[in-house]
């Protein structure tokens, strides 16, 4: 099967088929992130690729689980993730469910029966980057959303039936600006209620506007405790019951896991913990 470019998938989807219906992202101006900075964003031909996918089923008949990249596959019409999704559930016959990256925009352009009919057709859940709950650091990194787009937008995917993980980068405001990050965040969530919550930690990638903000000492890096510290702000201030908080990505200094609001304390007492001691992952153990 053909990958064009570098292809990127949540931590959950490391079981996943990935089926790369588009490439790159419709946006790919946001000042921070460099995934794909290479890729002239374009839809693959969907017969094409469904031979593609056929032929590489037939050798690995084993996978349960699509996720549809890259950026935000969800910006295909309905007719053509129908389709796809359909493609799926006739040639998988273990087929438990289909995810995909979104944009906020992305689910606001679609009608409420149109995601009514992805969910129908096996779209479970998407993936969208909220990356921060604050308009002014959102901004600030250019990144064309803002937050009460990601409050309407997740409500409406949930009423649809369609699952929400989150995500959010800490560090994204830097040392200005970090408990900015951090409240206004907490109030996007508390109010959007997403089902699942991914933490991030901010990476500075030399081809990204940010990073030359931060070479240049307008953008100051926050320290391993002090992203530790923002994260732990963060929990004390958002109030989403029964959404699931992770921050095992590759990028963070601490891996924490719980529920909200029933793990917060115990979440908060481990980032204490790590804080009292030191003892965060070391930086050549981070990455993406």
């Amino acid at each position: 099967m053909k990958y064009y470019g570098k292809v990127f998938r949540p931590p959950s989807e490391a079981r996943s088929l990935i089926v790369q219906a588009t490439v790159g992202c419709s946006y790919n101006k946001c000042d921070f992130c460099s995934m794909y900075k290479d890729d002239t964003f374009h839809l693959r031909d969907l017969e094409e690729l469904k031979v593609e996918v056929k032929e590489y089923l037939e050798e690995r008949p084993f996978y349960k689980r699509v996720f549809i990249a890259d950026g935000d596959a969800l910006c295909l019409s309905n007719d053509k993730l129908v389709d796809l999704c359909d493609f799926f559930a006739k040639n998988m016959e273990n087929l438990e469910r289909i995810t995909s990256y979104a944009t906020a925009k992305d689910i606001l352009r679609k009608t409420d029966e149109e995601l009514r009919e992805l969910r129908e057709h096996g779209i479970e859940m998407v993936y969208v980057g909220y990356e921060s709950g604050s308009d002014e650091i959102l901004k600030d990194v250019n990144k064309n959303s803002t937050a009460e787009e990601y409050i309407l937008a997740t409500k409406k995917a949930k009423a649809a039936g369609i699952k929400v993980s989150a995500t959010i980068i800490a560090g994204l405001g830097g040392m200005d600006k970090m408990e900015l990050n951090a409240v206004e965040t907490a109030k996007v969530v508390t109010e959007a209620k997403p089902d699942y919550i991914s933490y991030l930690t901010l990476d500075l990638f030399p081809d990204t506007p940010l990073y030359e903000r931060y070479k240049s000492g307008e953008f100051k890096r926050l320290s391993p405790l002090d992203i530790l510290q923002e994260i732990k702000i963060f929990l004390e201030h958002v109030d989403s019951e029964g959404t699931v908080f992770r921050s095992n990505h590759a990028s963070n200094y601490i891996s924490l896991a719980g529920n909200l609001n029933e793990d917060k304390e115990r979440m908060i007492e481990e980032i204490d913990e790590a804080l009292r001691e030191e003892n965060y992952k070391p930086e050549y153990l981070r990455g993406f």
